[in-house]
């Protein structure tokens, strides 16, 4: 399965599952060959490592972090 996504670029996602916690998680690789993936867990809180080396958090309950590619970090409490 691919899809080019809001950027143009493509990713095809290479599995998906649930752990025993009972979280889903799903992979996927970038065209270019970086992997990423995300989970969405039981608690209501949700975690994105993307292929281009961001990461975003969301706890659920009105926090979030964002991490950019080079490492800049923006929190936010919902608040």
């Amino acid at each position: 399965m691919s899809d080019k996504g809001s950027s143009g670029k493509g990713y095809s996602y290479t599995g998906s599952g649930t752990n025993s916690q009972g979280n889903h998680y799903c992979s996927r690789q970038s065209d270019s060959g970086s992997s990423g993936y995300h989970y969405s867990n039981t608690d209501g809180s949700y975690y994105y490592q993307n292929t281009n080396g961001s990461t975003y958090y969301n706890s659920g309950s009105g926090y979030s972090q964002y991490t950019s590619p080079s490492g800049q970090v923006s929190k936010s409490t919902g608040k």
